[in-house]
C-alpha cells in the first residue's frame, strides 16, 4: 500500500488522536482514509447535483423556446399562482391518502 507524508495542523492532529483514543478508529491511517472517502462521496454528490441542475436548465430553456411558460404582472400574482398550485397538490395528496384507507 502506498504511503504519503502529510502536514497537518495541531488541531487536526488532536482530532485524529481523539478519534483513535476513543476507539472509533484503530489508527491515524484509518481516520485519514475515512476523510478521503468522505471527500470522494461529497465530490460524487456535487457531480450529481450539478448534472441535475444542468438538466433542469436545459429543460427550462426548451420550455421557454416552446412557449411553455407563464408571465406575472406582480409578485402577488405569482404568490397567488403558487398558493393555487400548492392547494392543488395538497388536495391530490389528501385524495391519494383517502384511497389507501
Amino acid at each position: 500500500m502506498p504511503t504519503r507524508n502529510v502536514v497537518i495542523t495541531d488541531r487536526q492532529a488532536a482530532l485524529i488522536e481523539e478519534l483513535v483514543e476513543s476507539g472509533q478508529y484503530q489508527n491515524a491511517s484509518e481516520v485519514l482514509r475515512e476523510g478521503l472517502r468522505l471527500v470522494e462521496e461529497r465530490r460524487a454528490e456535487y457531480a450529481c447535483k450539478l448534472e441535475a441542475l444542468r438538466t433542469a436548465v436545459q429543460e427550462g430553456m426548451e420550455d421557454i423556446e416552446a412557449g411553455r411558460y407563464t408571465t406575472f404582472d406582480s409578485a402577488s400574482a405569482l404568490a397567488d399562482d403558487f398558493r393555487a398550485e400548492a392547494a392543488a397538490i395538497i388536495a391530490e395528496v389528501a385524495d391519494a391518502q383517502k384511497d389507501r384507507t
